[in-house]
């Protein structure tokens, strides 16, 4: 009831317009009940129950009403030998039935002995695990999306970030040489160079903050919330934890693996249904009625009108034993095997699939943490010689040329660090679902 007060304040919040902070739980869980793909997939567990039910009802009675009118305009005669009637040697036409006849009844049906029942109903339970399955599966996918672009609106920002200082650091210089300039102490030339690269770095931002809004929208549309809606995401969230890099998983305990194995359990039972069609069946049929039958109307009139009402009822068991079936049965097999074989061969390649997942997820932690280390210090050094080449170009022993290459050295040494991180938290998530833990994401 907590969590779920939570994300009824966090949808209060988020739909009213205001700024919110948003941590990667949050965006996940909001996700998981808002996103389209994780409503439709809850949706397909609930329709597995009917679809059971649908199963089990052919194993049930089935019973019906029917009911009919029928007007005979004119009535078929038949010719008859009259030797049945004392009349040999004659023949006589006679016709039979009335003008007028309705009928009203009750049936019923009752299958006893139906193989393909028995099978559908042994893979209800089967069913049912595999849309749970399937939802599991769903929420996994959508967990993976949005942690992906949160990180990635994340970069943009921080590539802003740095934009935006260096456009500040670069106004500095801008008025340190104006200065020169105005008393004769720098070059036209040199100034220019200076507003031409502040034109860059405008441009450059307001580029970057496009992306930022295709990012944010592209965040919010796998979360299923509602564009316009302002979000804010906590440094925090972007701390470069080492992660824990336990035993190998087990590839069987993998969504994509248990699925793949609960549709070939589901395939069995297909072809098993497939088979029933060398069984035989039995079933129980029954029927009460009641005709009414006379030259008039018959509804409501009585005998002195010529209408006459009776019932009638039957009892059937009711056998069916195929016997050639014109190799139909045995090609339907078939193709039930084929199905089987042909998914076994997928449930191997995934397996190679997900062992590739997980080895590829530590190789790119361990390579993404060394390429962090390594960012960091050129970020530091790059930052160190920037500041040193600016106390020279005050004095006179550096160029402006010497500066505008510090300066560019120092940003793209921060955005080659920004870039690191990101691909350090991509790598993460990848190690993360090849454990199969992207659910710990919610918590």
């Amino acid at each position: 009831m907590k969590r779920i007060f939570l994300i009824f304040l966090c949808t209060i919040g988020f739909s009213a317009g205001a700024q919110t902070t948003l941590t990667l739980k949050d965006a996940v869980n909001y996700a998981l009940q808002n996103k389209a793909d994780a409503k439709k997939a809850k949706l397909e567990v609930e329709n597995s129950e009917y679809k059971i039910q649908e199963i089990r009802s052919r194993a049930l009675p089935q019973i019906s009403a029917n009911g009919n009118l029928t007007h005979n305009p004119i009535i078929q005669t038949t010719v008859i030998d009259g030797a049945g009637f004392g009349q040999p040697g004659t023949t006589i036409q006679a016709a039979f039935g009335q003008k007028w006849t309705s009928t009203a009844g009750l049936s019923l049906t009752q299958a006893i002995f139906d193989q393909s029942v028995f099978t559908g109903l042994k893979a209800a339970k089967s069913t049912r695990e595999f849309y749970q399955i399937n939802d599991q599966l769903t929420e996994e996918q959508v967990i993976e999306r949005v942690a992906n672009n949160y990180y990635s609106v994340y970069v943009q920002q921080e590539r802003l970030t740095l934009l935006d200082s260096n456009y500040v650091n670069t106004t500095k210089v801008r008025d340190i040489v104006q200065g020169q300039f105005d008393n004769g102490l720098a070059k036209k030339i040199d100034l220019d160079r200076i507003i031409v690269k502040m034109s860059n770095i405008d441009t450059e931002r307001q580029q970057i903050k496009n992306q930022i809004t295709l990012q944010e929208n592209a965040l919010k549309f796998y979360m299923g919330m509602p564009i316009e809606t302002q979000i804010i995401l906590p440094k925090e969230e972007f701390e470069v934890v080492p992660a824990a890099l336990t035993q190998e998983p087990n590839i069987e305990n993998r969504t994509e693996y248990l699925l793949l194995k609960k549709q070939e359990e589901l395939l069995v039972f297909n072809k098993k249904a497939m088979q029933a069609g060398y069984y035989p069946t039995l079933s129980l049929s029954a029927g009460y009625n009641y005709i009414g039958q006379g030259p008039e109307f018959p509804w409501f009139a009585k005998p002195e009108r010529g209408v006459y009402w009776s019932d009638f009822s039957a009892i059937a068991l009711n056998l069916h034993v195929p016997i050639f079936t014109g190799f139909g049965t045995r090609a339907k097999v078939r193709q039930a095997d084929v199905e089987i074989r042909s998914l076994q061969e997928d449930i191997k390649d995934t397996k190679l699939s997900l062992d590739l997942d997980y080895r590829n997820a530590i190789t790119q932690i361990n390579n993404n943490l060394v390429t962090i280390e390594n960012q960091k210090e050129n970020m530091r050094l790059a930052t160190e010689i920037l500041s040193n080449t600016k106390n020279n170009y005050l004095q006179g022993l550096a160029s402006l040329t010497d500066l505008l290459d510090a300066e560019n050295a120092s940003l793209e040494a921060q955005n080659n660090y920004t870039r690191a991180v990101l691909n350090y938290k991509i790598a993460e998530i990848s190690l993360i679902k090849s454990k199969g833990e992207l659910k710990t994401l919610t918590k």
